[in-house]
């Protein structure tokens, strides 16, 4: 049997060989996540993309921006001004990507009542909203 290249291998997430289970843990890491949802607002430098994503440190956006670009999904142009003015829009892969994560992350925010519910419940705690004087939060 002829070795197969690594275009006519199938891909299958499950399989620890395959190298879209790396590809999904680039796009679905939190900092990665955030990153191409800021970028499918807009294109943006690294300071703007770095003020929209809270929390964030610099080394963490700018792994995640590397990872992001090497697999396809992020382009980050440099144009030749003083100060040197960089740029990270998404590719068409990734503009392809985006609306897929945007519904996860509205899957989830829609979902955080029953999950601070499910949260308190596993920490022996009383549900939020269920005593006199909680906001729920």
């Amino acid at each position: 049997m002829a070795e197969q290249t690594v275009e006519e291998l199938v891909a299958d997430v499950f399989s620890r060989a395959c190298t879209s289970r790396e590809a999904l843990e680039h796009v679905t890491g939190k900092w990665s996540l955030l990153a191409l949802s800021a970028l499918a607002e807009s294109p943006r430098r690294f300071g703007e993309l770095r003020r929209r994503i809270e929390g964030v440190s610099e080394k963490m956006l700018a792994q995640s921006l590397q990872t992001l670009e090497r697999d396809g999904w992020v382009h980050r142009e440099v144009r030749s001004t003083i100060p040197p003015h960089v740029e990270y829009r998404l590719t068409a892969a990734g503009a392809d990507l985006v609306p897929h994560l945007l519904g996860l992350i509205g899957f989830v925010e829609d979902r955080m009542p029953g999950v601070r519910a499910a949260r308190a419940a596993a920490d022996g705690l009383p549900r939020p909203g269920a005593g006199e004087g909680s906001t729920g939060r």
